[in-house]
């Protein structure tokens, strides 16, 4: 009887949870179809990956390597000698392990290994999640065979020939939202009769957001609003104070992601690539604040392509105090125009995305 073949992949990208979770993503679907295949990821030595990789049950391998800071800092002295380092790394683990195919989903710790496996011709495929790409996926594209992307347009920073519109892969409890508000409503002990309002600024938390939140819990209560409040673990001992609050909850972080979703009526939220992706599949009002913060201003872009498709409301922190309270509040009380984002964001929702990048694999594999 024949043997089928045995594939090995190396997924490799991090830093921020927009990497990680996404090659996460993908290996789950890899797994579900080649339920022998052995696994690896790749990331940096001293970012979260180290630990939500493992936790997500799969091996990982960590580099010595950070980004180059766009300010002049000592800490740019180190670069070119973590880089010579990464790339010997990068080196050993592919000799080693000998993967059938490479997966970059962005963020440094994705450079130096695509750098070598494209070298030595292994078929290679990236994933951009923003519509404005990163450097590292800039320098990729011309040395990979397939780049995944979530925006249309991007033939401005990639080959045109490689590029495949997928979307960004979202976590699968997520497309059954809609089934569950009752469920999150019990399980965050919410008011049925009250509107609640879901705040999300990241696993680590934003600050801007939380000050924005802070200065309008009288204004929420005077609008009979229930907070759902995720300020970030960075911020958790500062804002835990106001979870006395009645009709406002205080969380470092939210485990039940979907159930949150579920249960709310407004969200506002940060608009990083994977935010803005989950938030169209669960098709709830958006107000995006992005970060001003990130590379080339690219949550900006990612909320504006959406708000230009009257499908959320942008709101740029500088704006944040003349704006916040009327637009929030022209919401709130407009059902038809709650209806109306709710509508058009969904409309932007690519749900087959893990899919369709793992279709990609397999078609590099069966070259």
């Amino acid at each position: 009887m024949k043997q089928t073949k045995t594939y090995k992949f190396i997924l490799s990208g991090g830093g921020t949870g927009g990497h990680i979770y996404p090659a996460v993503a993908i290996a789950d679907e890899l797994k579900l179809r080649y339920p022998d295949a052995e696994f690896l990821f790749v990331g940096a030595s001293d970012r979260m990956e180290m630990d939500k990789v493992p936790q997500a049950g799969y091996k990982i391998e960590g580099l010595w390597i950070s980004g180059i800071q766009r300010k002049l800092t000592l800490k740019n002295l180190a670069f070119p000698f973590k880089l010579m380092s990464s790339l010997w790394r990068s080196r050993k683990i592919i000799k080693s392990f000998k993967p059938d195919a490479v997966v970059g989903t962005g963020g440094f710790a994705s450079g130096p290994l695509l750098q070598v496996a494209t070298s030595k011709g292994i078929p290679s495929l990236i994933q951009e999640q923003n519509s404005f790409p990163g450097i590292t996926n800039k320098l990729l594209s011309k040395k990979v065979n397939t780049i995944c992307v979530a925006y249309d347009g991007l033939e401005r920073f990639f080959p045109k020939a490689k590029i495949k519109l997928t979307g960004n892969p979202i976590r699968k409890d997520l497309l059954q939202v809609k089934d569950k508000r009752a469920e999150g409503q019990t399980a965050f002990k919410l008011n049925k009769e009250q509107q609640t309002l879901l705040v999300l600024g990241g696993s680590l938390g934003a600050r801007r957001i939380n000050q924005l939140i802070e200065a309008n819990i009288d204004f929420f209560e005077a609008q009979n609003i229930q907070v759902i409040w995720q300020c970030g673990k960075l911020y958790y001992e500062q804002y835990k104070k106001y979870d006395t609050n009645k009709t406002i909850q205080v969380h470092a972080f939210l485990n039940q992601m979907d159930l949150a979703y579920a249960a709310s009526d407004i969200i506002i939220s940060r608009a990083g690539a994977i935010s803005v992706s989950e938030l169209c599949i669960v098709g709830k009002p958006v107000i995006f604040i992005p970060s001003p913060n990130v590379a080339e201003d690219h949550q900006t872009k990612n909320a504006k392509s959406i708000a230009d498709k009257e499908a959320a409301i942008l709101i740029r922190e500088k704006d944040l105090e003349a704006d916040f309270q009327k637009k929030f509040s022209a919401l709130i009380t407009d059902k038809t125009k709650r209806e109306e984002l709710s509508k058009n964001i969904e409309a932007l929702a690519l749900v087959n995305a893990t899919r369709d990048i793992v279709d990609e694999v397999e078609k590099m594999l069966h070259k």
